[in-house]
C-alpha cells in the first residue's frame, strides 16, 4: 500500500524525524490559510507540492518554490486539479487532488539519499545511503553501484548505532553532524519496523549550511499483508490514486495487477500466473493483466474475477489456465460459465484445465451451450488465445 509524501511524513515526525513544517491542502483556499501561517511563522519561502503516488513530481512541474503569498497562490492555482505527467504515471498522468505547503528550508548545504528495503537475496533488510541525492536511485545504480552504500541488517539484533556511523561517515557529515544524522537513521529505521514498511526512501535527505538535517522529501510502502496489524495506517489509503480494476479486485480478495496488454489472464497461484504471463509472450501475444485468484477461491470470486477482466476494453480474448488443487475445476467451470452468461462475453475465452475434477469442469463447459475454446496443453492454449486475440483485433 502507497501513501502521500505529507502522510509518510507525519509518520516520520513521530519517530524524532526530522521534517520541514508544513500542512496538507485540498482546496486552493487552504492552500492559502496554509501559506500565510507559514509566512507569518516566519517561513521565507514555502514550497507548493503536488500529492499524488508518483516520483519524478518536480521534473513534471509539480514541484514549485514560491517567495512571496502572491506566488504561492499562483502555483496553487496552477498545480492543484492539473494532470500531472511523470515517468511513473504514464502518458496519461495523474490528476492533482491535494497539495503539500511546506516551508522552504534554510540554506541547503546538500542533497543526499537514505532508504531501507528488504533485499531478497540476502534475506535481511538493508539500509543504504548515497551522496547523489536528488536523484532516482535506480539511475545511480546503474551509473556508479559503488556510490551507493549498504549497511545489511541482522533480524535478531536490529540496526545499530556502529552502523548508522559508519553510513554517515559514508556519506561525508561532519563530524558535528554524526549524533544528529545516528538518531536520524535509528529513527527510520524504527518507523519502518514498527508500521510494517515494505519501502522507505528520503530522497532528498538534505544537510543545511547550519549543520542541520532534514528529510525533504519521503516515501513509505507498507506490506499489504500486515495491514490487520495497523487499522490506523490502512485509513491511510488513497483508492482515487489507484486503478479502478485494481481497488474493485482488493475488495475480493484477489490479486489484481492491470498491464498494457490485450489477453486477459485468469489464474490460480502467483507462479503459475507469471509462467502465463511468460508463454502468452512467447506465443506472440501480450497479457493485459496479472491476476491470481489463489488456491481457495469459490464461485463468487472467479465471477467478481471474471467481470473484472472483461471490463478492461484493452482486453480481446482471455486465457483462464487452473491447475486444480484446493480450488476445484468444476467449481472454477461453474462460476466461469455463471459470469459468461450474466455478462453475456463477446471475446473468446481459452482455457487450460487440469486436476481435482477436470473431466466434471470440461463436461460443465461443454454443456453450457457457450463457445468455450480448450487448450490441451499451456503452450496449445497459449498459441490459441493469442490467435483469438489477432482475430478479434
Amino acid at each position: 500500500m502507497k501513501i502521500h509524501e505529507y502522510q509518510a511524513k507525519d509518520i516520520l515526525a513521530k519517530y524524532g524525524v526530522a521534517i520541514p513544517r508544513g500542512e496538507v491542502a485540498n482546496t486552493l483556499d487552504e492552500a492559502l490559510e496554509v501559506a500565510k501561517r507559514l509566512f507569518s511563522g516566519g517561513a521565507k519561502g514555502v514550497v507548493v507540492k503536488a500529492q499524488i503516488h508518483a516520483g519524478g513530481r518536480g521534473k513534471g512541474g509539480g514541484v514549485k518554490v514560491a517567495k512571496t503569498l502572491e506566488e504561492a497562490e499562483q502555483y496553487a492555482k496552477q498545480i492543484l486539479g492539473m494532470q500531472l505527467v511523470t515517468h511513473q504515471t504514464g502518458p496519461q498522468g495523474q490528476k492533482v487532488q491535494r497539495l503539500l505547503i511546506e516551508e522552504t528550508a534554510a540554506a541547503i548545504d546538500r542533497e543526499l539519499y537514505l532508504g531501507i528495503v528488504l533485499d531478497r537475496a540476502a534475506a535481511k533488510l538493508v539500509f543504504m545511503a548515497s551522496q547523489a541525492g536528488g536523484m532516482e536511485i535506480e539511475e545511480v545504480a546503474a551509473k556508479d553501484p559503488r556510490a551507493i552504500h549498504k549497511a545489511y541488517i541482522d533480524p535478531a539484533v536490529g540496526f545499530q548505532p556502529y552502523q548508522a556511523r559508519e553510513l554517515a561517515f559514508a556519506l561525508g557529515l561532519k563530524p558535528t553532524q554524526i549524533g544528529e544524522a545516528v538518531q536520524f537513521m535509528t529513527g527510520l529505521y524504527r518507523a519502518y519496523i514498527e508500521t510494517d514498511a515494505s519501502l522507505m526512501e528520503i530522497n532528498p535527505f538534505i544537510t543545511t549550511k547550519d549543520d542541520k538535517l532534514y528529510a525533504l522529501d519521503c516515501k513509505i510502502n507498507f506490506d499489504d499483508n500486515a495491514m490487520f496489524r495497523h487499522k490506523d495506517l490502512k485509513e491511510l489509503r488513497d483508492v482515487a490514486e489507484e486503478d479502478p480494476l485494481e481497488v474493485e479486485a482488493s475488495k475480493y480478495a484477489l490479486n489484481y495487477i492491470k498491464l498494457d496488454g490485450n489477453i486477459a489472464c485468469m489464474v490460480n497461484g502467483a507462479g503459475l500466473a507469471m509462467a502465463t504471463m511468460d508463454i502468452i509472450q512467447y506465443a506472440g501475444g501480450m497479457p493485459a493483466n496479472f491476476l491470481d485468484v489463489g488456491g481457495g477461491a469459490n464461485q463468487q470470486q472467479i465471477e467478481h474475477a471474471f467481470e473484472i477482466l472483461l471490463s478492461d476494453r484493452n482486453v480481446q480474448a482471455v486465457f483462464i489456465n487452473i491447475f486444480g488443487g484446493i480450488l476445484r475445476v468444476d467449481t472454477l467451470a461453474t462460476g466461469v460459465v455463471e459470469a459468461a452468461r450474466k455478462l453475456k462475453v463477446k471475446v473468446p475465452v481459452v482455457l487450460r484445465l487440469e486436476g481435482t475434477n477436470v473431466e466434471e469442469g470440461r463436461k460443465i463447459l461443454q454443456e453450457s451451450g457457450l463457445k468455450f475454446v480448450v487448450g490441451n496443453t499451456m503452450q496449445d492454449a497459449a498459441q490459441k488465445v493469442v490467435a483469438a486475440a489477432k482475430g478479434v483485433a
